[in-house]
């Protein structure tokens, strides 16, 4: 028999009562005051937990199905350990990359993340001031909070953009041209959500918040892109940005709107990596969407090895997924990949302090990337190799 909506609600506070991250959340003197308090990027967590709504807190937090990918993207991880060397001149360290002919502080990016004004009033504006002041490449969403114009203006140079293509061919064309008139360099194909997904730790989030969700987002599919300034003059009842109708094909269509560089956003396999190269894109990223795109139960750490093999060399890799720490990083870089880009830590930070927490976020991923690159006798990116980590 189906459990009653109080009693699904009661079994799952006893659920979140039960784990010991909960306890630790509910100690207000574990919850940091100030970004500079912050000891790793794990500490923006609960202050981002203490000041969001449950359904924002738990669209940021959810995987899909039993969250075993999300789980799997961090414990990837641990499965690879470093081969530290001594008695290297480590008195300087070069971080930069130079990605598509722009130079980069650090190889850390941002990824990114629809609907930021879940986590923020301003949105995404203050990541833009956040990745100008630290020289940190920033991914604007498709469901972006804010045009691309004035992120631009905040940043001082025109993001990457990632892009959902919609069901209406016409608004896509319309909307990549958009975007390369604005001078984006590159452009972040996302295909991994095409087949929809089942965010259930989100849904569950939903029933502990008592707000009329509706008053926001309404309750036809097309009222959610009224708030999207990127959809301005697109809208249509039945608008959707998943096309079932997409293939390999698709990447020839784009390279007739624009010179932009082409990523394929959303590879986890061999097959895949080779299909990216032979049809022509400029690079991928290995990504299962944060862990929201489906329920494999691979981490994208354990994807990247076989990726990285397939396409030997001839175009970049990155990934994203579970990076929490500057080891994740240069574990990333020793396998292939080019740069890396985090997700929920900057958005803790964003939702927690703002522009100062996404700052402080970035800060703490290059304080540790540089130390691991140190204590691994490696002084530039170059000089990270496989041979620098093992499989446990």
């Amino acid at each position: 028999m189906p459990l009653s909506r109080s009693l699904y609600r009661r079994r799952f506070l006893e659920f979140l009562a039960a784990s010991p991250l909960a306890l630790a959340q509910g100690n207000a003197d574990s919850i940091i005051a100030s970004p500079d308090a912050a000891i790793n990027v794990m500490d923006f967590e609960p202050a981002a937990r203490k000041i969001l709504p449950p359904a924002h807190y738990g669209y940021l937090q959810t995987g899909v199905d039993d969250d075993v990918t999300l789980r799997a993207n961090r414990e990837g991880y641990s499965r690879w350990y470093l081969r530290p060397r001594r008695l290297v001149n480590i008195e300087k360290a070069d971080l930069s990359v130079t990605l598509y002919g722009t130079r980069w502080d650090t190889p850390i990016g941002l990824c990114p993340i629809g609907n930021q004004q879940a986590f923020h009033p301003q949105g995404e504006l203050p990541v833009a001031r956040a990745a100008k002041s630290r020289r940190t490449l920033q991914i604007l969403s498709t469901a972006t909070n804010t045009s691309i114009e004035d992120i631009t203006r905040e940043l001082g140079r025109p993001p990457w953009y990632q892009l959902y293509p919609t069901n209406d061919f016409a608004f896509t064309e319309k909307l990549v041209k958009r975007v390369s008139d604005a001078g984006c360099p590159v452009l972040a194909w996302t295909v991994d959500t095409i087949a929809g997904r089942h965010t259930e730790t989100f849904e569950r989030f939903k029933l502990l918040d008592k707000r009329q969700c509706s008053a926001c987002h309404g309750t036809e599919p097309e009222e959610f892109y009224k708030r999207k300034p990127m959809f301005t003059g697109g809208i249509r009842k039945g608008l959707k940005t998943q096309n079932p109708t997409l293939s390999w094909r698709t990447l020839d269509d784009m390279r007739k709107w624009t010179s932009m560089k082409l990523l394929v956003k959303g590879i986890e396999t061999a097959e895949d990596a080779r299909l990216c190269v032979e049809s022509g894109a400029d690079g991928m990223i290995v990504s299962n969407h944060g862990a929201r795109a489906e329920e494999s139960g691979r981490g994208t750490i354990d994807c990247l090895p076989e990726v990285i093999d397939a396409v030997g060399g001839k175009v970049p890799v990155f990934l994203d997924g579970g990076i929490r720490r500057g080891t994740d990083i240069f574990k990333a870089l020793a396998l292939g990949a080019k740069a890396v880009f985090v997700g929920r830590p900057y958005i803790w930070g964003l939702a927690a302090f703002g522009q100062p927490g996404v700052e402080r976020v970035i800060d703490i991923l290059r304080i540790e990337f540089e130390l691991v690159m140190k204590q691994c006798g490696v002084t530039s990116l170059e000089g990270i190799t496989r041979r620098h980590i093992g499989r446990v």
